[in-house]
């Protein structure tokens, strides 16, 4: 006896619903570190339309000298960063936190050059946008502090954190 066909799509469909039902959704943790990591992938692939795409409306990055405001002007600013076939510098998350209102978050971590050498850390607020998508809408940098730190003194880290 055949089975119905109509019976082993049925089963087919429930055991499909219910392996996908048991995975749980990815964290906003992990959607804001996965959106760092593809965003910081954009210089690896030296992709600046890519790198624009993480990029918010009303983004603000702060440079040396002045900030870029804005979309355009951010690309623009940064579209010397992609010239070339290697990217000058990567990076990629540490620390991430989310609010609790799910609505922004912080992600930070090394600026590596292309030895590998940490040259700085980067800190980027992010936000989900009503598109779904988390963007970028603050961006700072700064360079790897060269503090020395005494015997027995532990870090600033611990001496400034409770």
């Amino acid at each position: 006896m055949k089975p119905d066909m109509s019976v082993v799509v049925l089963a087919t469909a429930l055991v499909t619903a219910g392996s996908l039902a048991a995975q749980a959704p990815p964290s906003l943790a992990d959607q804001v570190r996965a959106a760092e990591t593809a965003f910081a992938g954009t210089m690896a692939r030296r992709d600046l339309t890519a790198f624009g795409d993480f990029v918010s409306t009303e983004a603000i990055f702060f440079g040396r000298a002045s900030s870029l405001k804005g979309r355009p002007a951010v690309v623009e600013g940064w579209k010397s960063l992609f010239d070339g076939p290697a990217a000058p510098f990567s990076w990629a998350p540490e620390t991430v936190e989310v609010l609790a209102s799910g609505t922004l978050a912080l992600s930070s971590g090394p600026v590596l050059d292309p030895s590998g050498k940490r040259v700085g850390t980067f800190n980027s607020v992010w936000r989900l946008e009503s598109d779904g998508h988390w963007r970028v809408i603050f961006d700072k940098g700064c360079p790897v502090c060269q503090c020395a730190t005494p015997p027995g003194a532990g870090t600033t880290e611990e001496q400034i954190r409770p």
